[in-house]
């Protein structure tokens, strides 16, 4: 036999062989192998263990806390049993010399005017509860609650001696006043000091406060610690956190705008995202100001000269679970220290309203935390629609909006002349496109046809771009409103017709669950807007119908705008819908007038006696057309 037959031979063997061992061991772990209830129970152990280590390990974290917990309870209890000279040399040996000032009672004293109240805690003598006399929670009667002692924290941190980290929020400070009340034009200030057993060494924190302003003077003075404060510190921290209160009738709407605005030494003003959880280092330029800003109030620390740069940070944190939180801000900031007998720190803080013209009178540039648009955009609400509805206190502000919308639509009743004239003109051109049509239908040369129709209305001079100008020019105007209103505090709380809160939306019917994309409510405002914007679209779609059927698909782009716009402004603020249902309707009102005293048939025979005479092409015209024809030629091989 051949000795390749024999190879061919052995290799069938081979591998009959291999299919055979391969069998029986595959047979065999089935036969030894564990059946379903076996792998069942031994995943039930596995998963059993695991949970009773999970327990255990959550037990001894738990039985840790709780130990913990009972230490600090224990000592708590013995030290209040000691006697306060024990306490003292208890204090002497953690605090040193700012040992005196940890034994004391906590009080709260009270600075108040016209527009606000400050209540201000002795241990730390931080602000830990701010109201604002004038301002409501929604739905609520009672003075709004910027901040309280739940929500609010302020210290200041600094090393001491070598090693020893200390903080103001373990000391009590002694006030020269309880309480304080200015009127007018007066001002008045209140001392809190923090004393230390060196004798004329001490930290000492003066706020003053002005009759009928939103503005608190605050200063720190460092007196007589350069030998106290590390020699290796170049600067104290000051540390301030405020879990932000909701105040307004949507959550939802208040996480979406409430932030840090910070202002930077050289390139100004600038925010956080308000839509993620963000940590940014404040460590590339000094710092102005730095603002926590809500749907309508902020609270600002502001420098009279400027916050170093070198370890400052500002942090937000949200939880989108909880009802009565907004959001929660952490912020560090640098104050210099120059280890002189006597320094001092000058700031101030602003607790009040983000309302434009309160904010830009103190000169700092806080008016640029109100979102009035982008660029250009924003001078449209600076300039005409902030000093509008600021003029009239008394009047509606629903009311205004109509005499807002009564200047815009004046102001730009020129273009929208231009707008109707221009239909009117591809209006009583239609017998020439459905000639055109009829010659090339079926599509028999779209290019060809396109040309031709061009050329018409070229030489009647009418242009069909023209009706896209006025879309153009108010596209500014819209975006700085739809920045703007939202935000515009002269809106909050101002009822008008069945909205009882123009800056935010109104309900006519609540559905008890969400749609998706549209909400849990009915607003009508947003309704009556996409009536109108549909009555305005059908309107315009019958004026322009010989360029719709050169562009068929744009119809129904029109339709479909509208409908977006009612599921976004359903819940927008319902003063924006408002403005907008009344710009449809003088639009409406503007066009009737317009047809009424305009007649197509003289517009007609303005258009033939402009296609009799001889067309006059430019230079760029020509070479386009000379390029079309170019294209339209066959190939030559």
């Amino acid at each position: 036999m051949h000795p390749k037959n024999i190879s061919l031979i052995m290799d069938k063997k081979s591998l009959i062989g291999l299919g055979l061992i391969a069998v029986i061991l595959i047979t065999w772990l089935a036969l030894s192998g564990p059946n379903k209830e076996q792998i069942a129970r031994t995943k039930f152990i596995k998963d059993s263990v695991e949970l009773a280590t999970k327990t255990a390990e959550e037990a001894e974290k738990v039985k840790s806390e709780l130990a913990s917990k009972k230490v600090k309870e224990a000592v708590a209890s013995e030290m209040a049993t000691l006697s306060d000279s024990a306490k003292l040399a208890i204090a002497a040996n953690q605090y040193k010399d700012f040992s005196v000032a940890t034994i004391g009672t906590k009080e709260v004293v009270t600075m108040e005017n016209e527009n606000i109240k400050i209540y201000i805690s002795t241990k730390g003598a931080d602000i830990e509860k701010v109201e604002l006399k004038k301002y409501n929670r929604y739905n609520q009667k009672a003075p709004l609650i910027l901040f309280d002692k739940d929500s609010t924290f302020q210290e200041i941190k600094f090393d001491a001696y070598t090693n020893m980290k200390l903080s103001t929020d373990s000391f009590y400070f002694k006030p020269s006043e309880k309480s304080i009340i200015v009127n007018g034009a007066d001002s008045k200030t209140l001392v809190l000091k923090l004393e230390t057993a060196t004798p004329g060494a001490y930290i000492e924190y003066t706020y003053t406060l002005k009759g009928n302003d939103y503005m608190l003077d605050y200063d720190v003075n460092f007196v007589g610690l350069q030998s106290i404060i590390s020699n290796k510190a170049n600067n104290v921290k000051i540390h301030l956190a405020q879990s932000m209160p909701t105040q307004e009738k949507d959550i939802k709407k208040e996480r979406e705008v409430a932030t840090v605005y910070y202002n930077q030494a050289v390139e100004g003003v600038d925010y956080m995202n308000p839509h993620k959880n963000e940590a940014f280092q404040l460590n590339e330029q000094n710092i102005k100001w730095v603002c926590f800003k809500q749907h309508f109030f902020n609270s600002t620390l502001i420098a009279d000269t400027e916050f170093a740069k070198e370890e400052s940070y500002v942090q937000t944190f949200q939880n989108p679970e909880s009802n009565a939180i907004v959001k929660r801000i952490d912020a560090q900031l640098t104050i210099p220290y120059k280890h002189s007998a006597n320094e001092k720190f000058g700031m101030a803080y602003y607790f009040g309203p983000t309302h434009y013209y309160t904010l830009k009178g103190y000169k700092m540039d806080l008016e640029d935390i109100i979102p009035t648009g982008f660029s250009v955009f924003s001078y449209i609400n600076k300039w005409m629609v902030i000093p509008l509805l600021n003029s009239m206190p008394s009047v509606n502000k629903g009311i205004m909006i109509l005499i807002l919308t009564l200047i815009l639509k004046t102001i730009l009743f020129p273009i929208a002349y231009k707008t109707y004239m221009s239909s009117s003109k591809m209006r009583v051109l239609k017998p020439e496109i459905d000639e055109i049509n009829e010659k090339y239908k079926d599509n028999a040369d779209p290019m060809k046809k396109q040309q031709e129709t061009m050329a018409l209305y070229r030489r009647a001079g009418a242009n069909p771009l023209s009706g896209c100008l006025p879309m153009l020019l108010q596209f500014p105007i819209l975006i700085a409103l739809f920045a703007f209103f939202p935000a515009a505090i002269e809106l909050r709380q101002m009822p008008f017709l069945w909205a009882d809160d123009l800056s935010t939306y109104d309900s006519i019917y609540n559905f008890g669950f969400n749609v998706f994309g549209y909400g849990d409510h009915v607003s009508l405002f947003a309704m009556l807007m996409f009536v109108s914007t549909i009555i305005y679209t059908w309107m315009n779609s019958s004026m322009l119908q010989p360029q719709q059927t050169q562009m068929p698909g744009m119809k129904y782009m029109m339709y479909l705008m509208p409908v977006i716009f009612l599921a976004v402004m359903n819940s927008y603020a319902a003063g924006l819908s408002w403005y907008y249902f009344l710009a449809n309707i003088i639009t409406f009102l503007q066009t009737f007038a317009m047809k009424k005293f305009i007649d197509d048939g003289k517009i007609r025979e303005q258009l033939l006696a402009n296609m009799k005479k001889p067309e006059k092409k430019s230079g760029f015209q020509a070479k386009l057309e000379e390029m079309a024809k170019q294209r339209q030629q066959p190939t030559k091989k």
